[in-house]
């Protein structure tokens, strides 16, 4: 009877939770303009589907209150199917790209660009591959904005694939990569990136290599409080390419209480040389 019941609630995660087309819901705001070439303020959080919880809005409306951030990446972000506003991003504009909607409340889950600059075009994709029991893809969003003077900066957050096999972990990294490789303005790539084994963090550091992007840097003790597993590399990462690192200004936010994961705060300027 256990193998039967066991069974069933198989069959039932994999029908609840339901592919979406490839598709990106959008909010816009009339107030946005160009980045600022000198200081752009960088959040990425992995939220565990908190963003409907009291406790989350309180953590999150803290640190905006206190770091300002001037784009925002979120991962594992629900959005309920009839909501196209946000309460705690009403002053930015963003692009929500869904990897699956959950039928039993007709929610989505998925990934967030929010910015306080103006949004040229946005494009999503879904790995090929799914992640087993529930049965669903993973997804990356691809958001260019202009900075000042005209010049253009793309805005990448995904969420890595997990429990399955390295080459399905690597095919992800490949059509990041493909999409990338193109591009020839500065970019800055942010996300979960599941690198909890060594093989995983090499696939993930080579592509990085390849693509001549710089992994954000942290201080030791901060470095410590970024997501992982036991002994295993972290998470989270923020990378970067055309644009400069501003000293000390790296932050693990770790005072909150609304998600495992700790936001990542980091603070850019354009590279001019």
């Amino acid at each position: 009877m256990k193998a039967k019941s066991t069974q069933l609630n198989k069959w039932n995660l994999a029908h609840r939770f339901k592919q979406v087309p490839e598709t990106i819901i959008y909010s816009t705001h009339s107030g946005l303009s160009d980045l600022d070439r000198d200081s752009i303020k960088v959040l990425s959080w992995n939220i565990a589907k908190n963003n409907y919880s009291s406790s989350w809005s309180k953590d999150f409306l803290a640190i905006v209150d206190r770091y300002q951030p001037d784009k925002i990446f979120l991962q594992e972000v629900r959005l309920r199917a009839d909501d196209r506003e946000i309460a705690e991003l009403a002053q930015m504009g963003w692009a929500f790209a869904p990897n699956f909607i959950d039928t039993s409340n007709n929610t989505y889950s998925g990934i967030l660009i929010a910015s306080k600059g103006d949004r040229l075009k946005s494009q999503a994709t879904t790995t090929k591959h799914y992640e087993p029991i529930i049965n669903t893809p993973k997804v990356s969003l691809f958001t260019e904005y202009f900075l000042a003077n005209n010049s253009k900066i793309l805005a990448v957050n995904t969420h890595l694939i997990n429990f399955v096999s390295l080459p399905k972990f690597k095919a992800q990294l490949e059509e990041i990569e493909s999409i990338l490789s193109i591009h020839e303005e500065a970019i800055i790539l942010a996300g979960d990136f599941n690198a909890w084994n060594k093989s995983r963090l090499r696939l993930l550091y080579k592509m990085a290599t390849r693509l001549n992007l710089t992994p954000f840097s942290f201080t030791a003790e901060d470095t410590k409080k970024i997501k992982s597993f036991l002994l295993s590399p972290p998470l989270d990462y923020i990378f970067y390419r055309g644009l400069k690192q501003k000293p000390n200004t790296a932050k693990v936010i770790d005072n909150i209480s609304s998600s495992d994961h700790n936001p990542l705060f980091v603070e850019l300027c354009l590279n001019k040389d």
